[in-house]
């Protein structure tokens, strides 16, 4: 059992970007599985308002600023669209920049591992909101929040390098299988990590998905997790390999039957922060400043009030940021 006294004392310790120790981390993730297992669905409701935010990617530093500009938690009710955990090489930076030429409740959309150099700190700090909070936090499952990306991008080495063995990455897997696929915002607003489905017409078939596994390679799942929409008609490849590229018109029909007006989601690098497509009908929103500490882009979040009035809030990089960055030699070969 993980007393509110000792959260709090884990919480402040994490704020410093401080790991705690494994066997702390093991019964975080425990407490953490059971609220996730039996208090969330795969589509979680929320209610308004509520403070959205995107991509984390281990930029530890970059989500202490997200709260100055947001509110702490639990001041301010977050829903976290997904924040991966690892580090980017040069050749994927230049990739993701050419392709991307009253109390609030917070959502985050995925990815809170991967290509940062603090994945470790800054799930464990979002998941001992969660277990202190768990009707203030909301997360949202990325497509890093897997045992098979993460092992390529990051996270795993980090745990290995900060912990001497791979129990911490398996106790943090075991929660990544739990985490909710998506969140309705007052019935109106879709929160989704990537996109859409040509397997999902609708929530209802969301609902029904058995999400406490792996991400599977295809289907509905991974599609949630790994789409994205783009400028054509009707369904396409995607050049990440998984899930599909969409268009205006999958959009349009999929909020006119689930009775939506907006579908907000992360996964993908925003120069400015945020986009808005389709007639206003599909946003993405990222809160990774200054990705991987040079592609100069700002963050933002999407604040959402009690009638669902949109308002975007844009922040540059923490000056912690530059502190004590460890060398990296890593190129990777695409960009996720």
């Amino acid at each position: 059992m993980v007393s509110e006294s000792s959260l709090d004392r884990q919480i402040a310790q994490l704020k410093n970007c401080q790991p705690i120790s494994e066997q702390q981390v093991k019964e975080l993730c425990l407490k953490a599985r059971e609220i996730l297992q039996v208090e969330e669905a795969n589509v979680q409701w929320i209610d308004s308002p509520v403070t959205i935010c995107g991509d984390i990617h281990g930029q530890f530093w970059d989500l202490l600023e997200l709260f100055k500009v947001g509110g702490m938690c639990p001041d301010t009710n977050y829903l976290f669209l997904g924040a991966r955990a690892f580090f980017l090489g040069q050749t994927d930076v230049t990739l993701a920049i050419s392709a991307n030429a009253s109390s609030r409740t917070s959502h985050a959309p995925g990815d809170y591992v991967d290509r940062g150099f603090y994945s470790v700190e800054t799930f464990l700090l979002l998941l001992a909101f969660k277990v202190r909070y768990p009707d203030r936090i909301t997360l949202i499952r990325g497509n890093h929040e897997s045992r098979q990306i993460t092992q390529v991008y990051g996270f795993y080495d980090e745990c290995m390098r900060k912990y001497g063995s791979a129990s911490v990455w398996r106790y943090c897997c075991e929660v990544f299988d739990y985490l909710t696929l998506g969140a309705v915002v007052d019935g109106k607003v879709f929160c989704v990590h990537g996109g859409l489905s040509p397997n999902v017409h609708s929530l209802d078939q969301i609902r029904l998905i058995d999400r406490k596994q792996e991400v599977p390679h295809d289907g509905a799942m991974c599609d949630l997790l790994w789409s994205d929409p783009d400028d054509i008609e009707g369904w396409g490849l995607s050049p990440r390999g998984a899930g599909y590229l969409f268009g205006a018109d999958v959009v349009k029909q999929f909020v006119h039957t689930n009775d939506l007006s907006l579908i907000a989601r992360a996964h993908q690098l925003v120069m400015e922060g945020h986009k808005l497509m389709f007639d206003d009908l599909i946003v993405t929103v990222w809160s990774a400043p200054n990705y991987c500490y040079r592609c100069g882009n700002v963050a933002s979040i999407l604040e959402l009030d009690e009638n669902l009035k949109s308002s975007y809030r844009t922040f540059d990089a923490a000056a912690q940021d530059t502190r004590g960055i460890p060398a990296k030699s890593t190129a990777l070969q695409y960009f996720l």
